[in-house]
């Protein structure tokens, strides 16, 4: 699931988040190994120290006369001194595996040293080779203890001679060691993933360069990818370039093909009606009627394939200001006798990423529709949404249209009043040529009263 979940995800983040995890990973372990091995450089020193006192004890420790084994003379100041953290003592192991204290240092006063109950049977089991072991001291502190069996001169019975010292500096010295280097190492990471972002970010830039220029080839601001791409790359943009090329010649192709057959019909249909005209009769009413009809359908397809030909991406801009005061005259004028007051509104510089022809349709339909059922007021707003989105709302003052109605009008061939001529294309072809700009349109109730009709386009950068 997790290894779905990175494959899903951002080139940049798979990238950042393999490479730092690799290179953390590697820094962990690095810091480990480190701390392991001072750990155990120090241990090898310290038990260096401990050889050194046994060591020490075996030339100093003598036998008398009568095989009393005499104390040897060191002058190690930190054996004298009661608990000091540095203690010796000499044992004699007994038949039981347990031993006798022979002597010992001044440091364990009254105490004695504490080992594993198999330490004898490890000494001999080992002669000559010392035992290394951990036990606690008189003050309960850490010892790192070690013991050797050996046999002096002028006695039978071999001696087990034992040195241990506290360890508590050596710990201290083992985990400020681990502290620096876990804040060095931690400063390193951190290093390192930022190198790692900006590696990733520097070394796909041309990926993201490439992303942007195919959004300005789509937003119509670029006809082809020009840029220059390294080696691996630039097949990629010569094969956009080839599929952009090939898109817009199918596109072509198909609007030349629907605009053929159109005009093919259109011929027979003028003929029908010219007909039908000139010759009166209920008949003639039928076929005049249904030419119409089939008329208006030619066009309405003719201009659904001049908008899927000329959809984002081909590079047309219509200043929608100067569209919306062409259509305010021009219904003013048509709906004069019912004095019709159009009140039309638009943000400055806002410009349609489209053809001028489309744009007429689809503010044209709307404010004509508007005009028509208003009581005498119709507003218009054009407004910018986004950087790339631009709202058309249309509001007027008439009787408005219910909630329940108004999925229904935009489908195509219905009206609001069957009594009332036309085609019932009207909201049908705003509502298909704003999709094809991949646009929407919806209805709301207008502030004014009557029915809202928000339509949203594409926005051409300025």
């Amino acid at each position: 699931m997790k290894l779905a979940a990175l494959q899903s995800a951002s080139l940049v983040r798979r990238l950042v988040i393999l490479a730092a995890g690799w290179s953390l990973t590697v820094l962990l372990i690095s810091a480990v190994v480190l701390s392991l091995l001072f750990q155990q450089a120090a241990l090898r020193r310290f038990d260096e120290g401990l050889a050194e006192l046994i060591d020490n004890l075996l030339a100093g420790t003598t036998v008398d006369a009568t095989g009393q084994v005499l104390a040897p003379a060191l002058t190690d100041l930190r054996a004298l001194r009661a608990y000091s953290g540095r203690y010796w003592q000499v044992v004699e192991p007994l038949p039981d595996g347990q031993w006798r204290i022979i002597v010992r240092s001044r440091s364990l006063w009254d105490a004695e040293l504490a080992a594993p109950e198999d330490l004898v049977a490890r000494v001999e089991a080992a002669p000559g080779q010392p035992v290394t072991y951990e036990t606690n001291g008189p003050l309960s502190q850490p010892l790192r203890a070690r013991a050797s069996r050996a046999t002096l001169p002028g006695r039978e019975a071999p001696l087990i001679f034992m040195a241990a010292e506290d360890r508590s500096p050596i710990d201290r010295d083992v985990r400020g060691f681990i502290t620096a280097t876990a804040l060095a190492f931690l400063l390193l990471g951190a290093g390192l993933v930022g190198a790692v972002v900006f590696q990733v970010r520097f070394g796909l830039r041309p990926l993201f360069a490439l992303r942007r220029e195919v959004a300005a080839v789509r937003r119509g601001k670029a006809e082809r990818i020009a840029g220059a791409y390294p080696v691996e790359l630039e097949p990629l943009a010569e094969e956009l370039n080839a599929l952009v090329s090939h898109n817009q010649e199918v596109v072509e192709r198909q609007r030349t093909h629907v605009g053929n057959l159109a005009h093919a019909l259109k011929t027979p249909l003028s003929v029908m009606l010219t007909e039908a005209r000139q010759t009166p009769g209920p008949l003639s009413e039928v076929v005049e009627r249904q030419a119409e009809v089939m008329r208006l359908q030619v066009d309405h397809h003719l201009r659904r394939a001049r908008a899927a030909a000329r959809t984002p991406g081909r590079g047309e801009r219509t200043d929608v200001a100067e569209v919306l005061d062409e259509l305010a005259r021009t219904l003013v004028r048509i709906f004069q006798d019912k004095g019709v007051d159009i009140d039309w509104d638009c943000d400055e510089d806002l410009v349609f990423q489209g053809e001028r022809q489309d744009l007429l349709e689809i503010a044209g339909n709307a404010m004509e529709n508007a005009a028509q059922w208003c009581q005498g007021r119709v507003r218009v707003r054009a407004t910018a949404q986004t950087p790339e989105r631009l709202r058309l709302t249309i509001d007027d003052d008439g009787p408005g249209l219910p909630p329940e109605r108004r999925p229904e009008v935009l489908r195509r061939g219905a009206r609001l009043d069957e009594s009332a001529p036309g085609s019932g294309l009207g909201l049908s072809i705003i509502d298909e040529l704003a999709r094809a700009y991949g646009g929407d349109l919806h209805l709301d109730a207008a502030k004014l009263g009557g029915l809202s009709v928000i339509i949203d386009l594409p926005r051409a950068e300025t």
